[in-house]
């Protein structure tokens, strides 16, 4: 399974393409609501050989009859070069689709966004040609959802929302309302929101607390995520399963033998999960003169 925030942070677009209306309001800036949508290839790659391609490209027609181009850009941290790139993205699909495109940076970390927010003018002094405006959505202006009623009310916004507030010290708070909100909603919204909370907080702590929320109860999940879950569940059954019938083995022989065995023998035994281990305490037991002397050397 992909576990890349950058993913999840353009792909909840993809996948939710009204949510953009809703985050803009949050921006202040308002766009009517989508009433089609259609996923744009997301190569810009002109002839020459250089490789462009935005993350996420959507063409949205709205209720005004003004469609536009938006355009996505998961940023993880700054990237000079990247001003150059997104003023490139913009005057491209301009060129190309003759639609207003719009630029929405979703960041994970207040700094970079408040980079990617500058207007960067794009000419000399005197007078700019350009001014690269986006609209950027990070930890600093998406709104903190740890009510479960509140992210019932927009289950995709909240899913951006723990994303965008992924390093949050609340994050768990945040978490257990979105994952109790999404119980309730049908299996066919929950799965891909499932899965891009889990790719959005990528290789933080937060992710196994998102983990152990998905697996306290799997019945209401299917995705690739609860599988996974599943799967683990079944592996560390059987593994323990297997430790367990060893361990007797190991007892059985000894007692067999008619070799005492202390309680703390017994209990050093049956407590233990390493297979390695338990496989070499069963081959000393064959012949060890004493329960202790099975863990000879160790």
């Amino acid at each position: 399974m992909v576990s890349s925030p950058h993913e999840a942070m353009h792909r909840i677009f993809q996948e939710h393409p009204g949510l953009f209306s809703r985050v803009s309001e949050v921006l202040g800036v308002t766009f009517s609501p989508p009433t089609s949508v259609t996923i744009l290839p997301t190569d810009l790659t002109e002839s020459r050989p250089v490789e462009r391609r935005v993350d996420t490209l959507l063409r949205l027609d709205t209720e005004d009859d003004q469609p536009l181009l938006l355009a996505v850009e998961a940023q993880g941290k700054k990237d000079l070069d990247k001003h150059a790139s997104w003023s490139y993205y913009l005057s491209y699909l301009y060129a190309k689709y003759r639609v207003p495109p719009v630029l929405l940076v979703v960041c994970q970390d207040r700094a970079t966004a408040e980079w990617a927010a500058r207007p960067v003018h794009i000419g000399p002094r005197q007078w700019a040609s350009l001014t690269l405006r986006p609209l950027v959505v990070g930890p600093h202006n998406m709104p903190l959802i740890t009510n479960t009623a509140e992210a019932r009310k927009d289950l995709a916004l909240a899913t951006l929302s723990a994303i965008t507030h992924a390093d949050d010290p609340d994050i768990g708070a945040i978490l257990k309302s979105l994952s109790a909100a999404l119980r309730e909603a049908p299996e066919s919204l929950t799965g891909p929101l499932v899965e891009l909370t889990a790719q959005g907080m990528g290789k933080r702590p937060a992710a196994q607390q998102w983990r152990n929320l998905v697996a306290v109860d799997l019945s209401f999940y299917t995705s690739s995520l609860s599988e996974e879950i599943r799967e683990e569940a079944r592996t560390k059954a059987r593994t323990e399963a297997r430790a367990e019938t060893r361990a007797e083995d190991i007892l059985l022989i000894l007692e067999q033998r008619g070799i005492d065995i202390s309680d703390d023998a017994r209990e050093r035994v049956t407590s233990c999960e390493e297979s390695d281990s338990l496989r070499e305490w069963f081959l000393r037991s064959i012949t060890a003169s004493s329960a202790e002397e099975i863990f000879a050397g160790e």
